[in-house]
């Protein structure tokens, strides 16, 4: 069983559907940090319809598809925060312009020069806002099983347009886990 303490930074929150909140529903969160102080995280499947040349037009060409800001969550959600991957073979302690997360996976500095920026990584993304958790909050919501606490890969976070990231995240899971991906969004419409 994962706890609030063994989880960390580049774990999934899969959002269950014991969880109530509506802007978690059927969410994927990628942890950024996690300690005594809090946990934050962003939400890596809610494209928004806002493209990112609008509000970045310097990053615009660079963000992976779909191009668009992704709503990170419900906490400061005019802010923008980038998170890229670092290309295979790049040293990622020798970027000045990026924050490491959690292997490949860190928070780009958006004041940083893009061309730059992309000659190291392999993707990124934008999002608008991100998710927050007070001291003891999420361990409150994963003793209530509103989480499942899975680990990510780096290609969560770029997943394409046409992926569906909460079922492919639980499909990859071994028997009998994986067949929560098939859990009725509307138990009522089943």
């Amino acid at each position: 069983m994962t706890t609030a303490q063994t989880i960390g930074p580049g774990w999934l929150l899969v959002a269950t559907p014991k969880l109530r909140d509506p802007n978690f529903r059927r969410t994927v969160v990628y942890l950024i940090a996690h300690n005594e102080h809090g946990s934050v995280g962003v939400v890596i499947n809610r494209p928004s319809e806002t493209a990112v040349h609008t509000v970045l037009p310097a990053w615009g060409e660079h963000a992976s598809r779909p191009p668009v800001l992704y709503v990170g969550g419900p906490v400061q959600t005019d802010a923008a925060m980038a998170m890229g991957v670092v290309r295979p073979g790049v040293d990622r302690a020798r970027l000045p312009f990026v924050e490491p997360v959690a292997g490949p996976v860190v928070l780009v500095n958006l004041d940083s020069e893009p061309d730059a920026a992309m000659a190291q990584l392999r993707g990124l993304r934008v999002f608008a806002g991100h998710a927050g958790w007070g001291p003891d909050q999420l361990a409150d919501e994963l003793a209530e099983d509103a989480w499942e606490v899975l680990p990510g890969l780096p290609d969560d976070l770029l997943a394409g347009p046409l992926v569906d990231v909460w079922f492919r995240v639980l499909r990859r899971q071994g028997w009998p886990d994986a067949l929560k991906a098939y859990h009725p969004g509307d138990l009522m419409r089943n």
